[in-house]
């Protein structure tokens, strides 16, 4: 059964990179389906992450949507955030109540709170506390999770008009670059990297969805369905996963 993995991780990669996120929160959905051990999900996908997002944020950033003054107040206090949670030591039993709640929110925030963005409104600038503050919030949950915090960070930048949807894009895929290196060398300090060799055979795949992925989204299509479609995929595996929990 892990042999699908094959063919979803280059699609997870596809769809994530067109909107500028790495695909973390994906990974880990699918690879909790095929009782993958904790850690080493969590290793993957962070290092999934650095490769999706990274490549994503190149594209976004060619094609001139980064702001740097948008990008660092939330850097700043994210990135020794992700160190002290990819460095946390937490039971499986924690770890796996943890993600599938991060898992339900994005599964929620992607069916029903993805819209067309205005991008002529009036934009604010960012309250530099502001921004450490939920930097430092997203960093920390993303470095115990396994994720890159695009996923939250996006979101409160469009809301807040700080940025348009494709700033916010291209912050976001720095922001999980920066934020995925940073979370797994706290694992490797903290005693819990754990990457096999069928981690690094799922690195191709993730490339190669990548690759097209960014392409179509900082350039043909804002990716708004396939958000939503994201969505419904994630719903099953959470809701697959508090079924099993609570029954």
């Amino acid at each position: 059964m892990n042999s699908l993995l094959y063919l979803l991780v280059p699609i997870i990669a596809f769809l994530y990179a067109s909107v500028g996120f790495g695909g973390a929160t994906g990974y880990l959905a699918v690879m909790s389906l095929f009782g993958i051990p904790p850690q080493e999900m969590a290793t993957t996908a962070l290092v999934l992450n650095i490769l999706v997002a990274s490549i994503s944020f190149s594209s976004f950033y060619r094609a001139g949507h980064l702001r740097r003054d948008l990008l660092l107040p939330f850097v700043v206090a994210s990135v020794p955030a992700a160190f002290l949670g990819g460095y946390f030591k937490i039971t499986d039993e924690i770890y796996s109540i943890l993600l599938y709640s991060v898992l339900t929110f994005v599964a929620i925030r992607l069916l029903f709170f993805t819209y067309k963005q205005e991008d002529n409104l009036p934009l604010r600038p960012v309250p530099f506390a502001w921004g450490l503050l939920i930097g430092f919030g997203i960093g920390l949950l993303s470095g115990m999770v396994g994720i890159g915090g695009g996923i939250f960070l996006s979101p409160v930048i469009i809301f807040a008009r700080w940025g348009n949807a494709k700033q916010a894009s291209a912050v976001a895929a720095a922001f999980i670059t920066l934020n995925s290196i940073s979370g797994l060398v706290g694992r490797v300090a903290g005693g819990t990297f754990e990457l096999t060799s069928f981690g690094m055979s799922l690195l191709p795949f993730g490339l190669v969805g990548a690759l097209a992925g960014s392409y179509w989204g900082a350039i043909r299509f804002n990716g708004i369905h396939l958000r939503r479609a994201l969505g419904a995929v994630m719903s099953f595996a959470v809701t697959n996963f508090w079924w099993m929990l609570w029954r």
